[in-house]
């Protein structure tokens, strides 16, 4: 799961931290082994008209095709520096969320005031989770699926209640 529990056993004067991050399944080794390979099987019909006039037409789309690859797969890369921390203690509540932009945004609220909701169907995504309380409704775990949204807003219900 894309997401864990720092400080599970927390209690009292101990908070309770979440970290939660977008799934990354393809590391720093794995792309380059998938460009690797791409320009590999992407060379293969470039020897069939080597020394021709017809090399020199292709190439540029085979460049430009390895280029593309590279550039989707490291705006993914990039996108997946998402964050979230989540810290329950006996007196507060607090997101920091640290977009891939490197932008932080934070929110507070009381825990004995603070609720779970998790929406099945009618929100932006199926199994919509969010935190309610300080005045303000904020979302959280939009990049986990929605059987780990279910799963995390259980858990979330039943720390919360600890801190109460």
């Amino acid at each position: 799961m894309p997401y864990e529990w720092i400080h599970p056993e927390a209690s009292g004067e101990n908070p309770a931290e979440l970290h939660l991050w977008p799934y990354r399944s393809l590391g720093p080794r794995g792309f380059a082994v998938f460009i690797g390979a791409t320009v590999l099987m992407l060379s293969i019909p470039l020897f069939s008209v080597l020394g021709t006039v017809i090399l020199w037409v292709l190439l540029p789309f085979m460049i430009a095709a390895v280029a593309g690859m590279w550039w989707a797969l490291g705006r993914s890369w990039r996108d997946a520096r998402l964050t979230e921390v989540l810290t329950i203690a006996t007196d507060r509540v607090a997101i920091r969320r640290q977009d891939p932009d490197g932008r932080l945004r934070d929110w507070e609220a009381n825990p004995y005031w603070t609720s779970v909701h998790l929406q099945p169907t009618g929100g932006p995504v199926a199994q919509y989770l969010t935190l309610k309380g300080g005045g303000r409704e904020v979302e959280l775990g939009a990049f986990l699926t929605p059987g780990e949204r279910a799963e995390l807003a259980q858990e979330l219900r039943k720390k919360l209640g600890e801190f109460r």
